[in-house]
């Protein structure tokens, strides 16, 4: 990476609000789908990426958003458990990404693999983009329009935009979709004036659930894989090598309590961002301070009551269409991970793997152990991980003639 000159404080300030820019859409987007406060998401994103660099000993330029792989499991466990019962799954994911911290340290980064092979992860972030389609048709289907405005907007920003721009297609579908429906004369501000300057966010407190926590904790296995390969992007585009130094386990451990605390206080779990990451390489900014700047920025956001208020008068079918391309962007990085990892889908072993996880969770299978319930991605994830333990490895199978 060429040598830049260094940042004044007020350029830090720029770049790093500028940063937040690039993590506000999708940050927003996840408790708007999911019916928790925007506000909430954005001050738990800050302080969740405030306790990563405390965690992290402020070395990883790292920034902590709402993961969009909860999204599905949030929505059906609050149908199952309610708010505050789906909150303490949400806290028991930081639980999972501290073993997986205590693994890395006891192990190395060699027992995530084995645990979690491309086989395993593939099918499973393609559930947690499959799981919603239905959701994203409906709400589109509330203003095809609409839907379409914003749809198209997203398509040619990710197609053809360039610099920054190209790093926000959901902010801008989002904005062009608001701005149409705002001239056709869909959006009532009434709630907007109303609304106070200054308010705190609404903090949901967490009721213990084992069902929710059962239901939830599995599904953070494939954000804990999304965060081992952000750890290696970001350390690549900083020229450091942050596996080793503050350490993997670190950067893991730091992730986990974010999410927990997000948990605790009602947002959503918080993973880190690749879209800051393409930030940095645009802007050749990997200062970790600029990324704290833009921690404090959002808790700065999340106090202007106004901003709650304003977010939520985006029209169902603007969010809706959007949805339509994220959850099947999701879907295709599933399939993508299979593909750039070489995994061997003429092995019997793989295809019954891949199989069995996606009939799990698309099928909607229920596994009930007395009072508790095991159902959806976080079912389908432990098929994939039990029965790649048990199965053994094969080789590609030859051919008759052979």
């Amino acid at each position: 990476m060429e040598n830049v000159k260094p940042l004044t404080p007020l350029s830090k300030s720029v770049v790093g609000v500028q940063f937040l820019f690039v993590a506000f859409g999708a940050t927003v987007l996840v408790p708007l789908l999911v019916g928790l406060d925007p506000s909430t998401a954005l001050f738990t994103a800050g302080i969740g990426t405030l306790l990563f660099h405390l965690v992290t000993k402020g070395m990883v330029p790292i920034f902590l958003g709402s993961s969009f792989a909860f999204i599905a499991p949030i929505i059906k466990a609050t149908e199952l458990y309610g708010l505050a019962g789906t909150l303490s799954g949400l806290v028991a994911v930081g639980a999972v990404y501290f073993l997986m911290s205590a693994l890395v340290r006891w192990q190395g980064i060699k027992i995530i693999q084995r645990l979690f092979p491309p086989v395993v992860i593939g099918p499973v972030i393609m559930l947690i983009g499959l799981s919603l389609s239905g959701t994203g048709v409906n709400m589109a289907s509330e203003d095809w329009l609409l839907a379409i405005i914003a749809l198209v907007t997203a398509i040619i920003v990710s197609m053809f935009a360039k610099g920054l721009l190209k790093l926000i297609p959901i902010f801008s579908g989002i904005i062009v979709g608001y701005v149409a429906a705002l001239l056709m004369g869909k959006i009532d501000f009434t709630p907007v004036l109303e609304a106070p300057w200054f308010s705190l966010p609404q903090f949901v407190t967490p009721q213990f659930s084992w069902q929710a926590i059962l239901f939830m904790a599995p599904v953070a296995i494939a954000p804990v894989i999304e965060h081992v390969g952000d750890v290696y992007a970001v350390s690549q585009v900083a020229e450091k090598d942050f596996v080793k130094k503050p350490g993997l386990h670190r950067t893991m451990l730091g992730d986990g309590i974010a999410c927990s605390v997000a948990g605790l206080i009602g947002g959503p779990p918080v993973t880190t961002y690749s879209e800051v990451t393409g930030a940095m390489v645009l802007t050749k900014v990997t200062d970790p301070a600029v990324i704290r700047i833009s921690a404090v920025t959002g808790i700065l956001f999340s106090l202007i009551g106004k901003v709650s208020f304003l977010l939520k008068t985006i029209p169902n079918a603007v969010l809706g269409g959007i949805m339509l391309l994220l959850f099947g962007m999701i879907a295709a990085t599933g399939v993508n991970n299979m593909i750039s990892n070489k995994t061997d889908m003429s092995v019997t072993r793989n295809l019954i793997i891949v199989s069995l996880v996606l009939t799990t969770g698309i099928g909607g299978a229920i596994l009930k152990i007395g009072n508790f319930t095991f159902a959806g991605i976080g079912l389908a994830a432990m098929v994939g991980v039990v029965l790649n333990l048990i199965l053994p490895e094969q080789k590609r199978e030859k051919s008759a003639e052979a």
